[in-house]
């Protein structure tokens, strides 16, 4: 066993990763028959039991002294170090991040100003790893994403063509749990290698009948008003009619995240309760990249359900095209941090290296923001995906009713098609202040202003 692969079942680092390779040694001449693995994995859960072994009594005995059950099981007494942009969090939020931190693969953490808490790690939760990816850091809505058109149409047409934008949305849009087209749509992703994976193989055909849909929650399709602040931009400064829309890789991508996050708990059976969801796959190991494979490929796969979207809206309207912008918020990457390759995942996070383009929603009824990447590497170079909940879904179905948020849209000049109660304006965070938070990660460089909105009912 390698020390990586060590930490991977919780020896921490020092004298206790000596003495591990000490009895190593000793155990490779001895005629055992379990694995070294599942062995080793069994003295950090109940080091006691192993204090009289002739050859394990040593690492067993510095295990029983660790002060804290959970820091000898995720295999660091401190945690990496991390950040925290904007303030104002649920504690919970930041103490997952935290446990995050703690995990032996663990490099570096940070927290967006959007962040509320999620499963495993947050909602706005920046993780990098050495050599494992951890599909709950990922998200289940893999590689969820933003795309925006710009078209060649008239801003007037928001208003004197209310009627036949909201026809072509209804048309050409669907939302919501097994959303699917009576008609198949048609693209290049369905010829990818889907095999690789059970999971994927098994749901081809559901991904294709969903291909060109969308998620239930806050993904949307919107039109609205582009403002292009400056000239550095690939447009030139002015107004701009722009679709927008937010979705992922549907049910197939939550079935992959949930299948392979189960393997990966029966591969850290050390992890405390509270920190299961962050179990992880050795990149090195088959599973490991099973995974990786699955998680690309349901990258293009919610790229192009957009691409689906964005391509019959754009013809139905016999519009033009001027600029394509798009990323993802849901995913890991390869990357480079201090001079070593690191596994980046940014979950409910957007992509900020220096120069990248992303692009960073508000509501159904305030600003977003086209952003430019300041490169910052203490927060990975990352920035929020949005202007992130205040509230859970049932305090906002609790604390507010349809007739507000309609005074609160029509103040704003927006129209609603379809949307959840839990989804109004206010159950969100002051975008504007969200933004001011993390100016030293991204600069504005056009600002999106919703005008028809569609969204999962």
């Amino acid at each position: 066993m390698k020390s990586r692969e060590l930490k991977n079942v919780g020896i921490p680092k020092g004298p206790a990763m000596k003495a591990a390779f000490a009895a190593l040694k000793l155990l490779s001449q001895s005629n055992l028959a379990q694995p070294y693995d599942e062995l080793f994995a069994e003295v950090v859960q109940s080091p006691k039991r192993y204090l009289n072994h002739p050859i394990l009594a040593k690492l067993a005995e510095l295990l029983a002294e660790a002060p804290l059950k959970e820091q000898r099981a995720v295999g660091r007494a401190t945690p990496a170090p991390m950040q925290i942009w904007g303030e104002d969090f649920e504690p919970e939020a930041i103490n997952q991040l935290t446990r995050a931190c703690h995990l032996p693969v663990s490099v570096r953490g940070a927290l967006m100003p959007d962040a509320h808490v999620g499963y495993g790690l947050p909602i706005g939760g920046v993780l990098a790893t050495e050599n494992a990816v951890i599909p709950y850091a990922v998200g289940v809505d893999i590689a969820c994403r933003m795309k925006m058109t710009i078209l060649d149409l008239p801003l007037s047409a928001l208003s004197t063509e209310l009627a036949r934008l909201k026809q072509v949305l209804n048309r050409e849009t669907s939302f919501g749990v097994g959303a699917e087209f009576s008609r198949r749509k048609h693209h290049r992703v369905m010829d990818r290698k889907w095999n690789n994976s059970p999971v994927t193989k098994k749901l081809k055909d559901k991904a294709w009948a969903q291909l060109g849909t969308s998620g239930s929650g806050n993904h949307f399709v919107e039109f609205g008003v582009l403002t292009v602040l400056e000239d550095q931009f690939l447009l030139k400064p002015g107004t701009y009619f722009a679709l927008l829309s937010h979705s992922g890789s549907r049910g197939v991508g939550n079935e992959v995240a949930t299948y392979y996050s189960k393997i990966a708990r029966t591969t850290n059976p050390t992890l405390p309760r509270e920190s299961a969801h962050l179990a992880w796959l050795d990149l090195d190991s088959q599973i490991g990249q099973e995974y990786w494979q699955a998680m690309t490929l349901m990258g293009h796969y919610a790229a192009a359900n957009h691409e689906c979207i964005h391509s019959a809206i754009h013809h139905a309207l016999g519009a033009e095209v001027l600029l394509d912008l798009e990323n993802h918020h849901n995913f890991a990457w390869k990357e480079r941090y201090n001079g070593s390759d690191v596994i980046v995942h940014r979950k409910g996070a957007t992509p900020a290296a220096t120069g990248v383009y992303g692009i960073i929603p508000g509501s159904m009824a305030t600003p977003g923001y086209v952003v430019r990447g300041l490169g910052n590497e203490d927060s990975l170079n990352s920035a929020s995906h949005g202007a992130g909940r205040k509230m859970s879904r049932q305090a906002a179905k609790r604390c507010f009713s349809w007739q507000e948020a309609q005074h609160y849209l029509e103040k704003q000049g927006v129209t609603v098609i379809s949307a959840g109660l839990d989804e109004v304006p206010m159950a969100y965070k002051d975008i504007d202040a969200v933004m001011e938070a993390q100016s030293d990660l991204v600069e504005t460089v056009a600002r999106f202003d919703p005008k028809i909105v569609k969204m999962a009912k």
